[in-house]
């Protein structure tokens, strides 16, 4: 099989597993203000113009996702000790919460699944994770 054909292959069936997971997470966010919030979970304290760079959004997308997130207490603010004219952004106890809540739902969804395949289907998808995350 030429590699064409299988990025065609997989192209979908990772684009329809995302959405369904997204699916799964449950919530009142958008995915961006879910990617945005993991982000500054992740890498966090960011400034609102290095959360922008890392979501690769415009300064004003991430500064409406940042408002949401303050909005509903997932983020706090606080200001940037190295700029006075800026802020930096945290996650609060509920975002880490709301996270954390997202994954366990998106890992027994997934399981669930799994659970249906056979011992070779399994250590198949264990290796193609193997392999997938070395590519990326």
């Amino acid at each position: 099989m030429q590699t064409t054909e299988l990025a065609h292959r997989l192209r979908p069936a990772v684009t329809r597993l995302a959405r369904r997971m997204r699916q799964e997470a449950g919530g009142d966010l958008s995915p961006t203000q879910v990617a945005a919030l993991n982000t500054i979970a992740c890498h966090g304290p960011l400034t609102p113009s290095e959360l922008a760079a890392r979501e690769q959004i415009q300064r004003p997308t991430a500064t409406r996702v940042l408002a949401r997130l303050e909005e509903s207490a997932l983020i706090s603010r606080t200001q940037d000790p190295s700029d006075r004219r800026s802020s930096l952004v945290s996650t609060t106890p509920a975002g880490d919460e709301l996270l954390a809540f997202a994954r366990d739902r998106k890992d027994a969804y997934l399981a669930r699944r799994l659970d249906t395949l056979s011992p070779d289907d399994l250590a198949t998808l264990d290796r193609a994770a193997e392999i997938i995350e070395r590519m990326l």
